[in-house]
């Protein structure tokens, strides 16, 4: 065993072949390739931008990302012409773009590397980098889990979306659907993955928490590509990276798993004096509150109902509301005529019409709303975070189940009679039998 110092950690129990067995060239070779791309996509400056006065080092650092990865693409890679920003989709352009880069700079920086560094051991280095990529997993684990708890991430369906026609629905939606609808599958999933981050915070239960959270991305991973949910490129990293968790181990788990033989105990890191260790669980503290408790608190906050204003002459009362009479002059294309409407618990809802005004999803009109009592009209929005209205009508409610609109929409006169009615989805029932007679 090599000799220690008061202020460098080093293995207990290790054999004597620790630190000084020499790797072969195309281990470190790879090793190095691995080390710089994995870095570069974790982007540890990214995700600690929540720690006071790292945010302005974090905004500086992704506008210099953005700009290599653009000049790149514009000499190098050809992705696109004009790269669409990363969005609710981590499948842009832009990703493919940025990910070429990423391996593009791994390539030239493990040239680099191989030239200025002799070193033909890397024991130590790769314990580190597995506890970064480790300690990364998890945060991921935990912050997608957590929200799965409290049943945020996918949402029960909207009236809207009960509304419209199962065949015009895309694969992504259908399959957020298919998991909001059942809350607890969702919290059982989400459950799943803060247990991958739970066990993988601990030296002792990494590996078991590196293969649930393998089965937990392998899973995830399978869904996106098979139902094109665009978060693709993500949820095959953390496939792989949950992986490359268990390669420090991998013959131990040959010897227990497939060759029936003793698989020798796992080898740590110990720590030689109070200040390494007294650091050490600082920092785990840090982590635990930052990416644990504090999302779980969020997410706990986020879920109480939130209090409103109980003025029935504020709000429209939700629900599935037939066209009874719709009259336009001139008259309108069918293909523009109002269905019906639907009016969410929320100041917002949706058409069936292919009207473009609206913004359109899956064959419906999307609206948000603005209802003025006192000047008895029903303003109508792109979306609810709009300032500008797309159009204004006057309003009239006989009762609470009927609703009148009339004024001027793109320009010609309109009038509107809606008709609320008690429209029975049978999947808003969120049935359960535990006896079935019969396949429904």
């Amino acid at each position: 065993m090599l000799p220690t110092t008061p202020t460098i950690p080093s293995f207990a129990h290790a054999d004597s072949t620790l630190f000084t067995t020499a790797w072969p060239l195309w281990r470190r070779l790879l090793f190095r390739f691995t080390v710089i791309y994995v870095l570069l996509y974790m982007s540890p400056l990214q995700w600690m931008g929540s720690i006071p006065f790292v945010y302005y080092a974090t905004e500086y650092y992704g506008i210099g990302e953005s700009w290599l990865v653009t000049l790149a693409n514009q000499y190098l890679f050809h992705v696109k012409d004009e790269l669409v920003p990363l969005n609710g989709s981590g499948d842009t352009s832009y990703g493919y773009a940025q990910l070429c880069f990423f391996a593009l700079a791994a390539l030239l920086g493990t040239l680099v590397w191989t030239l200025l560094d002799r070193r033909h051991n890397y024991d130590r280095f790769s314990y580190w980098f597995l506890v970064a990529l480790r300690y990364y997993v998890a945060m991921i684990a935990l912050s997608y889990g957590t929200i799965k708890l409290f049943g945020q991430q996918m949402i029960f369906p909207s009236i809207s979306q009960l509304a419209t026609p199962l065949g015009d629905f895309l694969p992504m939606r259908f399959s957020w659907l298919f998991i909001g609808y059942s809350t607890p599958y969702q919290f059982f999933s989400g459950a799943v993955e803060v247990l991958a981050g739970v066990l993988l915070l601990w030296r002792r239960t990494s590996t078991l928490g590196a293969f649930v959270a393998t089965s937990v991305f392998l899973n995830v991973m399978m869904m996106n590509l098979c139902y094109d949910i665009p978060v693709k490129l993500f949820s095959i990293h953390l496939f792989v990276f949950s992986n490359l968790l268990m390669l420090g181990d991998v013959r131990r788990l040959l010897d227990f798993f497939v060759f029936n033989r003793p698989a020798q105990p796992k080898r740590f890191l110990a720590f030689t004096n109070r200040r390494d260790r007294i650091g050490y669980f600082v920092l785990k503290g840090i982590f635990i509150v930052m990416f644990g408790l504090m999302p779980l608190y969020q997410a706990y906050q986020y879920s109480k109902p939130p209090v409103e204003q109980k003025n029935a002459q504020s709000k429209l009362k939700s629900g599935f509301y037939e066209v009874a009479d719709f009259k336009t002059n001139p008259t309108f294309p069918d293909s523009l005529r109002w269905q019906n409407v639907v009016f969410e618990e929320g100041p917002y809802g949706s058409i069936a019409t292919a009207d473009t005004l609206f913004r359109q999803r899956y064959r419906r009109g999307y609206f948000g709303y603005a209802l003025d009592s006192a000047k008895q009209t029903l303003s109508f929005k792109k979306s609810t975070s709009d300032s500008l209205s797309l159009f204004t009508l006057h309003i009239d409610r006989p009762d609470t189940n009927r609703v009148l609109l009339r004024g001027i929409f793109r320009g010609d006169s309109l009038k509107v009679t809606l008709q609320r009615t008690n429209r029975h989805f049978q999947l808003a029932e969120r049935q359960f039998h535990w006896l079935s007679e019969a396949n429904r």
